[in-house]
Formats: C-alpha cells, sequence, structure tokens
C-alpha cells in the first residue's frame, strides 16, 4: 500500500500533524510505503512566498484583513463565488503537485490542509486519480474550505467539529471524530523531577507555560510580568525582540527560552499553559494533561476554536490580562482546576 501525507507549511499545526500521521505510519507499519509531501514546496516561489508569509504577514499585522476575508469566504450567500475563484487560482498554482499525485496513484492520500484536499479532490472527480482522501481537519471549527467533493473521510477533531460538518451536509457516515494527530512525544510526560532540575525551577511550586506559537505574539511581556507568586516558563520562538526584552528584564520567576524543540519537557513540568487557541498546540496541551488559557486568537479559526472548546467546557478565554492575574490567583485556578469548577 502507498499513502501519501499532504500538506501546505502556512502554519506550524498542518506540518506537525502531518510528520505525526508519517512518523506513526513509519515506526507502526513498516510494510506501507509513506511519502511526506509539502504542497508549497513543489509550486513556483512567487505562489509559496505569497501562501506563507502571506499568512503570517496578515495574522501578525493585519488581523483585520485576515478575518474579514475568513468570514467572506465562509459566508453561505458569497460562496457561490469566493469558492470558484478560489479553486480556480489555486488550480492554476498547484500543477507539479497534481502532476506528482498523478505519477505516484498511490492507494490513500491523507491530507492535513484544505489545499492539498482540494487538489486531490478536483483530480478523483476528474479521474486523474483513483485512491482514498482522507482529509484530517486541524482545526476544532470547520471553515468552508476544507469540505472538497471528492473526499472520502473526514476526521474530526471532535463532536463539535463533527456537528459543524453535519450541518455543512456531510453524511455521518464520512465523518470519524479521531481527533488531531500529535506526536507520541506528548503521550509520554517523562520525568518531572529530573526535567525540573534540567531547567532549573522547584518541583513543588506552581509552574505557568506562556507559549503563544511560533510568532511570539500576544501581551507577553506583560502578563510575565503580572505572574509575581508562580513560577514562569516563556517560549518566545521566533520573536527575538521580545526574547531580548524578557532577558534584559530578568524577571526572577521566569525561565526565558527562544525557539524550542521540546516544547513537551516545558509542558510536563508546568500545571497550566497561556497559550493561542490553535488546534494542534491545545491538543498538544491537553495530552499533556494542562489546563488551557487562551489568549490572543487569530480571527477566523481560532476564535471558531474557542467557539467548540467552550462547548465542551475546555480551556478559559483570557480577554485581558487582569483575567489571567485576578481572580485567578494562582493556587486559586490550580483549585479550580481541581474541582472542574472551570
Amino acid at each position: 500500500m502507498k499513502v501519501i501525507i499532504a500538506y501546505a507549511s502556512a502554519g506550524a499545526g498542518h506540518s506537525k500533524a502531518a510528520e505525526a500521521v508519517y512518523n506513526r505510519f513509519r515506526e507502526k507499519h513498516p510494510g506501507v510505503t509513506a511519502i511526506s509531501i509539502d504542497i508549497l514546496a513543489q509550486e513556483n516561489c512567487f505562489f509559496r512566498y505569497c501562501y506563507s508569509h502571506g499568512y503570517s504577514f496578515m495574522v501578525k499585522y493585519a488581523p483585520f484583513l485576515w478575518q474579514f476575508g475568513f468570514w467572506v469566504c465562509a459566508w453561505r450567500p458569497l460562496r457561490f463565488l469566493t469558492r470558484p475563484i478560489a479553486k480556480a487560482l489555486n488550480r492554476l498554482n498547484t500543477r507539479n503537485f497534481a502532476q506528482f499525485l498523478i505519477r505516484e496513484s498511490p492507494d490513500v492520500i491523507i491530507s492535513t490542509h484544505f489545499l492539498t484536499s482540494e487538489i486531490a479532490a478536483a483530480l478523483k472527480k476528474r479521474n486523474r486519480i483513483n485512491c482514498r482522501l482522507i482529509t484530517v481537519i486541524t482545526d476544532f471549527g470547520v471553515h468552508p474550505f476544507w469540505l472538497s467533493e471528492g473526499t472520502d473521510t473526514y476526521v474530526a477533531a471532535s463532536e463539535a467539529t463533527r456537528h459543524v460538518l453535519l450541518a455543512e451536509g456531510i453524511e455521518d457516515g464520512r465523518i470519524r471524530v479521531l481527533g488531531i494527530p500529535v506526536d507520541e512525544k506528548f503521550l509520554s510526560p517523562g520525568d518531572a523531577a529530573a526535567l525540573c532540575r534540567k531547567f532549573g525551577i522547584q518541583e513543588n511550586k506552581f509552574t505557568v507555560l506562556v507559549a503563544t506559537g511560533s510568532f511570539g505574539i500576544g501581551p507577553i511581556a506583560r502578563i510575565v510580568a503580572s505572574l509575581q507568586d508562580v513560577q514562569v516558563l516563556v517560549v518566545c520562538a521566533k520573536n527575538k525582540k521580545l526574547y531580548r526584552s524578557l532577558q534584559e528584564a530578568a524577571y526572577p520567576q521566569a525561565r526565558v527560552f527562544g525557539f524550542v524543540d521540546n516544547i513537551q519537557e516545558l509542558m510536563a513540568v508546568s500545571d497550566i499553559i497561556i497559550t493561542k487557541p490553535g488546534g494542534l498546540s491545545t491538543v498538544e496541551s491537553l495530552s499533556m494533561g494542562l489546563f488551557p488559557i487562551f489568549i490572543v486568537p487569530i480571527p477566523g479559526q481560532e476564535t471558531e476554536n474557542i467557539r467548540c472548546l467552550a462547548e465542551q467546557g475546555v480551556g478559559m478565554y483570557a480577554k485581558g490580562i487582569k483575567r489571567i492575574s485576578k481572580p485567578y490567583a494562582a493556587q486559586e485556578l490550580c483549585d479550580a482546576v481541581c474541582k472542574g469548577s472551570i
């Protein structure tokens, strides 16, 4: 059996989910020929740059523009116009990926991004490929772009996601609630005592992890300054300016990190996490037993994530710094979580 795991490297969640699926095939199913491919790596530089960097630019500097585009494309009365335009532009710029799928002729395509699902579904519809197409939705909400005629199975993150798919007209038999794939390292917490020594923190003191994705955006400096009675682990990721400012501030309660590849170890020694409500990061946190407090959601998919998670009583959306530091002092928050009152 040949399986292609396809994704687009626009946002880390799609790539990580694809990597988790690929690694699982490699480690547990050696008889399967698994191929992982980034659709953007196959196409012209201009399309690749606009698709990936355009997304990061709007999220960081023009979130209102991203929100406008998200909802315009999701609004049902306009789909007759927005969907054909988007499909035409996508097919025009993804010919190399389409030829790759035709040439490889896989038995199964597992897609963790709506763009790869759309191209594969179009090829199936025109009988250019004959395979099963499985779309893994990496958010709890479902933007209409995820829906492509020709998809055999939709893997939903939760029951709330399933309900959204049903409301969009997807048959129940084509939906499997399996969650968002995460790397197996998030399923094994490790030795917390040894990790506390590694990071130079106290083992029995309440610890807050602050990590807002690869961009390191949000009022992180103010959050760290407001959390005085706890240990704070801060991941600045690619935000070098934030990293330098926190290093210079030298908060005694905080340990500051730049870009890390061992976030699961930081999660293992933490009690709660302050984070963006990305689909994959939320599942990683929950897999490690962390209660998530959400901040600075990307308008659109992440606000939808908050809504879907709230329906299931998961997480808390903090709209301001005071909501994090007051009235939830560290011990009060810990007690509330343990009692199940939040």
